[in-house]
């Protein structure tokens, strides 16, 4: 069994801390330097993950896109680039797989909040919008049926409040043209009848 080695003190570059990470057990983050361990996803979070890949994945199959869907990407965020490097849940792009640490232009951005790390995953979503090639940033609920889509707008800035989804909405990714009752996606969580 590996032990981990442990966490450096002194703020780290991404290629130190690839070298690092990739002598751990679990799954890191850079964020400001300092590797974060990230904790296992719960059933709820995991399910919901599984299954909007799925879909997105299909989607982008049956209409023929270059772009697909990413599990756990590692994105680099434009501020402090040589110091981040987190990893949201899902990752769409269309650029063509390269076989580094960090998916190329990410063109969609999905995190699944959690109760327990909901704060520290919100705290990403201004990393990610300072990505150049990110188009939508979504926020999907775990614990009830609800997300939040934030759209970047003809000019280039993004909006003040995200779109509220609400259980019974759909959710669209307009980015790629998908569209898909919200409440689909939580098709294999304890959250639908």
């Amino acid at each position: 069994m590996n032990a981990l080695k442990k966490v450096p003190l002194r703020i780290m570059t991404i290629p130190e801390f690839l070298t690092w990470a990739d002598q751990q057990p679990g799954r890191w983050q850079l964020r400001d330097g300092l590797p974060e361990l990230m904790a296992p996803a719960s059933d709820n979070h995991g399910a919901i993950q599984q299954e909007l890949g799925r879909l997105i994945g299909n989607h982008l199959l049956e209409v023929g896109s270059r772009c697909r869907v990413v599990g756990a990407p590692g994105v680099v965020p434009r501020l402090r680039s040589d110091r981040n490097m987190l990893v949201p849940d899902l990752g769409v792009t269309c650029s063509p797989p390269f076989g580094g640490a960090s998916i190329p232009k990410p063109l969609i951005l999905i995190e699944i909040l959690s109760r327990s790390n909901e704060a520290r995953t919100r705290a990403n979503v201004w990393a990610y919008s300072t990505i150049p090639s990110v188009m939508e940033i979504l926020l999907i609920t775990s614990w009830k049926i609800e997300a939040e889509v934030l759209r970047r707008l003809p000019d280039g800035s993004w909006p003040e409040l995200p779109e509220a989804i609400e259980m019974n909405g759909p959710l669209r990714i307009a980015s790629i043209d998908f569209d898909t009752p919200l409440r689909g996606i939580y098709r294999t969580t304890n959250l639908v009848d």
